[in-house]
């Protein structure tokens, strides 16, 4: 059995019991998260697509981790100019993990 959610813009594909994670979200560790954008469900026999969310389908789970990615690094050049810049980014993320998948 798994579902689809949006969620911070994305698409992500879940099943029960598994960490995902996702673009920062509020909340602590330890506090439940419902997600109510179901896109798509699937109990593997049966598959509901929703035109655009499901209604009375919703995942639940609760927040693992609260922390950020691996840094990045964003260089821009242009060459003969003299120009460089060179710039890190370390991306927030929240690791939620899949309780259930609601009906």
């Amino acid at each position: 059995m798994y579902a689809v959610v949006f969620s911070g813009g994305k698409q992500y594909r879940v099943k029960e019991g598994e960490v995902l994670k996702l673009e920062k979200i509020p909340g602590e560790v330890g506090s439940a998260v419902s997600f109510d954008k179901v896109l798509m469900f699937s109990d593997g026999e049966n598959v509901k697509i929703g035109q655009p969310v499901l209604e009375n389908v919703s995942v639940s789970g609760n927040i693992v981790e609260q922390g950020k990615a691996r840094k990045i690094i964003v260089f821009k050049y242009k060459r003969r100019k003299r120009y460089r810049r060179k710039q890190g980014h370390r991306q927030q993320y929240t690791a939620v993990k899949i309780d259930s998948i609601n009906l």
